[in-house]
């Protein structure tokens, strides 16, 4: 598979998951009151499983042992996730740029270490 095709599928995946992440962690923070770290992280969590399933199958078209692709997926959403936190941190804290315009930044940050490392050392088909 082209190059360019799989950084699109995964940009597709990702849009997918970021709306799925929004929903979540709007939910959480808005209706539940949940801190918004808290909501954040687990907004994050919802779509890199969406994410995981959808790259898998489609993005990558991966064979082999799932389990350890869904194992280096976490590890590596870990990592983005740690980076996420960082930035809606530094973002929303630091240069008072509203919370999910924050995530978006955040989002768009973390998109290269994300393709990179899924590209190169997980699913690397």
């Amino acid at each position: 598979m082209e190059f360019f095709e799989k950084v699109l599928k995964f940009g597709i995946v990702g849009f997918i998951g970021m709306l799925v992440d929004f929903l979540v962690t709007w939910l959480l923070k808005e209706k539940l009151k949940i801190n918004k770290y808290m909501a954040n992280s687990l907004g994050f969590t919802c779509a890199v499983i969406n994410n995981f399933y959808l790259n898998l199958k489609w993005t990558f078209q991966a064979t082999g042992n799932t389990n350890i692709f869904f194992i280096k997926f976490i590890l590596i959403s870990v990592v983005g996730l740690a980076l996420n936190n960082m930035f809606v941190y530094l973002f929303n804290e630091r240069f008072s740029i509203n919370f999910y315009v924050s995530k978006v930044l955040a989002v768009v940050c973390v998109f290269a270490w994300n393709f990179t490392a899924n590209n190169y050392f997980n699913f690397h088909t």
